[in-house]
């Protein structure tokens, strides 16, 4: 099976238009016919910018359960919650489907992006050729569910801005709220850089030495 890239056909990434590049093209930047956009056959740059996001996602994510999340204050008394700390409190308190979404959201869903999205670039520089669509589906599931894991910020957000009772009540967000809203993006940001079509090439195909070239 030939990919698009080995038939000569480049999909323009603005407005989807299927553009033939001809070889008078070739070593000048093509562009789109219809919307002059610039064509490239595969991101470029996409595994080195996947890993960068994905390293910096793993750096933010240790800050974020380290500090606390939220800071919580009953009568004068401050008490900091941090991610895991957060999940005991509403165990203890029984609240059990709540602390099931918030562990869930927090900490199952950002730790298997990062192995996910880290298998999937391995498998690209490694060139594995088994498991193909397998691997598709499992970077569309990742893209999709990455998202997510902002639950707990908005958690956090919704009540700093509803619990403010004076010298009552008071829950002001933390240095953790802001370091894990950072690893989502990062995480994100490193799904969205990776050209999940890199899984689909074969090892003679010419887009596999350089991602950076046009075919």
């Amino acid at each position: 099976m030939k990919t698009a890239a080995e038939c000569g056909l480049v999909a323009c990434p603005a407005c989807g238009t299927i553009t033939r590049l001809s070889i008078e093209t070739l070593g000048l930047p093509p562009k789109c016919q219809l919307c002059f956009a610039r064509l490239h056959s595969r991101k470029p740059m996409s595994i080195q910018k996947s890993w960068a996001w994905l390293i910096a996602g793993v750096l933010a994510y240790i800050p974020a359960n380290v500090y606390p999340i939220m800071h919580t204050t009953v009568f004068g008394n401050s008490e900091p919650n941090t991610i895991i700390g957060g999940f005991f409190v509403l165990w203890e308190m029984k609240s059990y489907p709540i602390a099931l979404v918030v562990f869930a959201a927090s900490v199952v869903v950002p730790v298997l992006k990062f192995i996910a999205v880290s298998y999937l670039l391995i498998s690209i520089q490694g060139r594995f050729q088994h498991s193909r669509y397998e691997r598709t589906r499992l970077f569309r599931m990742t893209e999709f569910i990455g998202r997510w894991s902002m639950i707990d910020v908005f958690v956090v957000a919704i009540l700093a801005a509803l619990v403010q009772i004076g010298s009552v009540a008071q829950i002001d967000p933390g240095l953790g709220a802001t370091a894990f809203g950072a690893t989502v993006i990062f995480t994100m940001m490193s799904a969205l850089s990776l050209d999940s079509r890199l899984l689909w090439d074969g090892y003679d195909s010419p887009v596999n030495s350089d991602e950076s070239s046009i075919v």
